[in-house]
Protein backbone atom coordinates (compact mmCIF):
# COMPACT_ATOMS: atom_id res chain seq x y z
CA UNK A 1 0.00 0.00 0.00
CA UNK A 2 0.95 3.31 -1.03
CA UNK A 3 1.88 5.61 2.11
CA UNK A 4 -0.57 8.38 1.70
CA UNK A 5 -0.36 11.72 3.17
CA UNK A 6 -2.67 14.01 3.89
CA UNK A 7 -3.15 17.54 4.71
CA UNK A 8 -7.11 18.37 5.90
CA UNK A 9 -6.74 22.10 5.61
CA UNK A 10 -9.34 25.64 4.85
CA UNK A 11 -7.96 28.24 2.73
CA UNK A 12 -8.92 31.10 5.13
CA UNK A 13 -7.33 28.84 8.43
CA UNK A 14 -4.42 30.74 9.61
CA UNK A 15 -2.95 27.70 11.40
CA UNK A 16 -3.14 25.84 8.03
CA UNK A 17 -1.45 28.74 6.35
CA UNK A 18 1.55 28.65 9.22
CA UNK A 19 2.05 24.62 8.65
CA UNK A 20 2.35 25.28 4.60
CA UNK A 21 6.58 25.84 4.86
CA UNK A 22 6.72 23.22 6.84
CA UNK A 23 5.31 20.54 4.72
CA UNK A 24 6.53 22.56 1.74
CA UNK A 25 10.14 21.64 3.00
CA UNK A 26 8.98 17.91 4.10
CA UNK A 27 8.23 17.29 0.56
CA UNK A 28 11.35 18.43 -0.53
CA UNK A 29 13.55 17.00 1.73
CA UNK A 30 11.98 13.43 2.34
CA UNK A 31 10.77 13.11 -1.08
CA UNK A 32 6.85 12.61 0.18
CA UNK A 33 4.22 14.26 -1.37
CA UNK A 34 1.61 15.32 1.10
CA UNK A 35 -1.83 15.47 -0.59
CA UNK A 36 -3.56 19.17 0.87
CA UNK A 37 -7.85 18.55 1.24
CA UNK A 38 -9.48 21.38 2.02
CA UNK A 39 -12.69 21.10 4.04
CA UNK A 40 -14.00 24.39 4.37
CA UNK A 41 -15.18 24.80 0.83
CA UNK A 42 -15.49 20.86 0.15
CA UNK A 43 -18.27 18.87 1.58
CA UNK A 44 -16.84 15.77 0.45
CA UNK A 45 -13.44 16.64 1.57
CA UNK A 46 -15.32 17.37 4.70
CA UNK A 47 -16.91 14.36 4.98
CA UNK A 48 -14.10 12.47 4.33
CA UNK A 49 -11.57 14.03 7.03
CA UNK A 50 -14.79 13.43 9.43
CA UNK A 51 -14.70 9.79 8.81
CA UNK A 52 -11.36 9.42 9.35
CA UNK A 53 -11.20 11.67 12.50
CA UNK A 54 -14.18 9.19 14.06
CA UNK A 55 -12.77 6.87 16.91
CA UNK A 56 -14.37 3.43 16.73
CA UNK A 57 -16.26 4.57 19.55
CA UNK A 58 -17.79 7.71 17.69
CA UNK A 59 -15.65 10.52 19.41
CA UNK A 60 -13.71 12.46 17.52
CA UNK A 61 -10.34 12.41 17.49
CA UNK A 62 -9.23 16.57 15.96
CA UNK A 63 -12.43 18.48 15.38
CA UNK A 64 -10.14 21.04 13.86
CA UNK A 65 -7.79 21.57 11.02
CA UNK A 66 -5.10 21.30 10.68
CA UNK A 67 -4.93 17.82 10.76
CA UNK A 68 -2.56 15.38 9.49
CA UNK A 69 -3.48 11.49 8.50
CA UNK A 70 -0.94 9.00 7.11
CA UNK A 71 -3.19 6.69 5.18
CA UNK A 72 -1.26 3.34 5.21
CA UNK A 73 -0.34 3.56 9.38
CA UNK A 74 -3.94 5.41 10.37
CA UNK A 75 -1.71 7.67 12.43
CA UNK A 76 -2.95 11.31 12.93
CA UNK A 77 -1.84 15.06 13.90
CA UNK A 78 -4.02 17.45 14.57
CA UNK A 79 -3.17 21.16 14.88
CA UNK A 80 0.36 22.97 14.03
CA UNK A 81 3.26 20.67 14.72
CA UNK A 82 6.91 20.70 14.97
CA UNK A 83 8.83 19.65 11.85
CA UNK A 84 10.72 16.43 13.29
CA UNK A 85 6.96 15.53 14.41
CA UNK A 86 6.03 15.73 11.06
CA UNK A 87 8.49 14.40 10.00
CA UNK A 88 7.99 11.07 11.97
CA UNK A 89 4.56 11.29 11.01
CA UNK A 90 5.06 10.86 7.10
CA UNK A 91 7.43 8.42 7.93
CA UNK A 92 4.86 5.92 9.74
CA UNK A 93 6.77 6.05 12.93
Amino acid sequence: MENKLIMFTGTECFHCKQMHPLIDRLEKEEGVKVEKMEIWHNAENASFMEKVDTEPDGSRFCRSIPMFYNEKTGKRLCGNQEYEKLKEWAKGN
